[in-house]
C-alpha cells in the first residue's frame, strides 16, 4: 500500500512499499548522504535498462503509452531525475507506476533511492507541482528541477507532440489526410459558399472564431473535403499546432478498445491535448450511450481550454437522431453551416476543374464542353457521383482509344443515368411537395391559381427541372398538360424568390433534401 504524506519534511521509510509524494517524488529507502553524481549519459543508459525490465514485466501497452515518453536527465544524491511531457502524465505515472519503477531501478543501480518526476511543460516557478516535497535532499532536487525546466522550454514539448496525427500517440487515433482535399481544389458555389467561408475563417484564425464549427449536408457534398482543407491550411500556417482528424466511428472504436483494455487515460489525454479536434459524421454515435458520454466530456474540456472543435454530420444538430439533448445543444453553440445539394452551375464548375486536371495529366485527351454540360445536367445526385462519372468516361476513352463525345458518355454511363432517373421522378416530386405544403396531390395538376396552390406547384416544377432529366415540355405535360413556357416562368420565379425570400428558400432546400435523401 503506498503512503501519501506531503506534509512531512522527509520520507518515512516503510518496508512494504515505496513512498510517493503528491509532487511526483518517489522514495523508498533512507538516502545515502555521500552518493556521487552520475552523468546524464550514464543516467540515460541506466534508464534504458530500467525501461527494458518494466517493458518485460508490465507489457507492451504500458510501454507504448507511458514508459516511452519518460526521459532521465541525471542521477544526483541518490535521486534519479525523470521527466514526463505534462503534469497529467506525470501524476498518472507517479500514482500507477511509481512502485514498479523504483523497484526496477534498484535492480540496476542500488544507489538510486528516490525518483523525482518533473513535468516538462512548466517550471517550478509556475507552480509547486514540480518541486519535490519529501526527502532529505529535497532542496537539492528543487535546484535540479529549476535548472532542468529552464533548459526544456514549452516549445520542446510541443515539438515532441507532433503536429501530424500520423505520428506518435495521434497515429493510433487519427486518420490520414487526403492531399487532394485543399481549399484550392474546392469549387465554391451558391450551395456551399457559406460553409467554405466559415472553414477558411477557422483555418486562418489563431483562436476559435466560432466553437464548434458544425458542417452538415448530404452525402458527397464536400463536408470531409472542407475538414481536410482546414487541417492542411492550419499545418501550413502554424506547423506547431496539433490537429487531430478522425471519424465518429473511429472515435467510438478507439474508446471501446480503451475500455476493453482498461486503459482509457491515454485515450482521454490524447484527445484533450490537441489544438484542433475534427470529428467527421458524428451522427454515427447516435444511440451509443457510453461513447456519447465520453464525447460530451471531451467536447467540454476542449471548449473550456479554447481549443477548436470542428464537427460534421449529415443533418443539423437539432435533427440528429439518438443524440442526447445536452450534446445537440452544445453542437449548436458555435456556427452551424449547411452545405446544400449541388446545382447545375456548381456541378459544371467542378467538372471543368477536373477536366483541366485531366488535360494536364493526359496531354492528348480532349473533353468538349457539351460533354461536361451533359454530365452536369444528367448526374445530379452529389459531387462524388459527378466526379466518378467523368473519371469513367476518361478511363474508357484512354483504354479503348475513342474520342469523348456525348453519345460515348451516354453509352458508358448507362447504369448511372438510369439510377439517377429512377431515384427522383416528377411524380415523387409532386407527391412530396403536396405533403410538405399540405395541399392535395390533385391540386398540382389542376387549373387553380390561388397562391396557396400556385406557389407549391411552381416549387414542384422548379425541382422537376433541377432534379430530373426531363425536358420542359415533358414537365409541363406532367403538371396537367401545361405549356413549356409556364414551366420556364415557374422556374425563373422560384429562382428570383430564393434570392429575396429566406422562408421560401428554406422550404425549397428542405424539399430537395427530402427528395435526395
Amino acid at each position: 500500500m503506498t503512503n501519501i504524506n506531503p506534509d512531512t519534511d522527509g520520507p518515512e521509510a516503510t518496508p512494504s512499499a515505496p513512498r510517493i509524494a503528491a509532487s511526483g517524488t518517489i522514495s523508498d529507502r533512507t538516502p545515502v548522504e555521500n552518493s556521487t553524481e552520475i552523468s546524464s549519459h550514464e543516467a540515460a543508459q541506466q534508464w534504458q535498462q530500467v525501461v527494458a525490465i518494466l517493458r518485460r514485466d508490465l507489457g507492451e501497452a504500458t510501454y507504448q503509452n507511458w514508459l516511452c515518453i519518460i526521459g532521465c536527465d541525471r542521477i544526483e544524491g541518490g535521486c534519479a531525475l525523470l521527466t514526463a511531457p505534462s503534469r497529467f502524465k506525470r501524476d498518472w505515472i507517479t500514482a500507477h507506476l511509481g512502485d514498479q519503477m523504483l523497484k526496477a531501478w534498484g535492480a540496476v543501480n542500488s544507489q538510486v533511492l528516490r525518483l523525482d518526476i518533473l513535468a516538462r511543460e512548466t517550471s517550478p516557478a509556475a507552480g509547486a507541482g514540480n518541486v519535490p516535497l519529501g526527502g532529505a535532499n529535497s532542496g537539492n532536487s528543487a535546484a535540479v528541477s529549476s535548472g532542468f525546466a529552464q533548459a526544456q522550454p514549452a516549445a520542446i514539448i510541443r515539438s515532441e507532440i507532433q503536429a501530424d496525427p500520423r505520428n506518435g500517440q495521434y497515429g493510433r487515433l487519427g486518420a490520414p489526410l487526403d492531399p487532394r482535399f485543399t481549399f484550392e481544389d474546392f469549387v465554391v458555389g451558391k450551395s456551399n459558399e457559406f460553409a467554405s467561408a466559415a472553414a477558411r475563417r477557422v483555418a486562418e484564425s489563431d483562436t476559435p472564431p466560432f466553437n464548434p464549427l458544425f458542417l452538415h449536408g448530404g452525402v458527397g457534398l464536400g463536408k470531409t473535403h472542407l475538414m481536410h482543407a482546414i487541417a492542411h491550411a492550419i499545418r501550413a500556417r502554424r506547423p506547431e499546432r496539433t490537429v487531430l482528424y478522425l471519424s465518429a466511428e473511429k472515435f467510438m472504436y478507439q474508446f471501446i478498445k480503451a475500455l476493453r483494455d482498461k486503459d482509457t487515460m491515454p485515450f482521454k489525454e490524447a484527445l484533450r491535448s490537441v489544438d484542433v479536434l475534427m470529428v467527421d459524421d458524428v451522427q454515427f454515435i447516435g444511440g451509443k450511450g457510453s461513447t456519447q458520454e465520453e464525447f460530451f466530456h471531451t467536447f467540454n474540456a476542449l471548449i473550456d481550454h479554447q481549443k477548436q472543435l470542428i464537427i460534421s454530420a449529415d443533418r443539423s444538430p437539432s435533427d440528429l437522431d439518438g443524440i442526447e439533448e445536452r450534446i445537440r445543444s452544445r453542437l449548436g453553440w458555435g456556427l452551424v453551416a449547411d452545405i446544400h445539394p449541388t446545382d447545375y452551375e456548381l456541378r459544371l464548375g467542378i467538372l471543368q476543374g477536373k477536366a483541366e486536371i485531366a488535360r494536364r495529366q493526359i496531354p492528348d485527351i480532349e473533353i468538349a464542353e457539351p460533354v461536361l454540360e451533359f454530365l452536369a445536367h444528367r448526374i445530379n445526385s452529389n459531387v462524388r457521383d459527378v466526379e466518378g462519372a467523368l473519371t469513367r468516361v476518361i478511363a474508357f476513352a484512354t483504354l479503348v482509344r475513342r474520342p469523348i463525345t456525348v453519345d460515348m458518355a451516354r453509352e458508358v454511363l448507362q447504369d448511372l443515368l438510369r439510377a439517377s432517373e429512377r431515384r427522383i421522378t416528377i411524380d415523387e416530386i409532386q407527391r412530396k411537395a403536396a405533403e410538405y405544403f399540405n395541399i392535395r396531390l390533385a391540386d398540382m395538376l389542376s387549373a387553380r391559381r390561388a397562391r396557396a396552390v400556385a406557389r407549391p406547384r411552381q416549387v414542384a416544377m422548379y425541382l422537376a427541372k433541377q432534379l430530373t432529366a426531363r425536358s420542359l415540355p415533358e414537365i409541363g405535360r406532367k403538371f396537367g398538360g401545361r405549356d413549356h413556357t409556364t414551366v420556364i416562368h415557374a422556374v425563373r420565379r422560384i429562382e428570383q424568390l430564393r434570392e429575396s425570400d429566406n422562408a421560401l428558400n428554406e422550404d425549397v432546400e428542405k424539399l430537395q433534401r427530402l427528395l435526395q435523401g
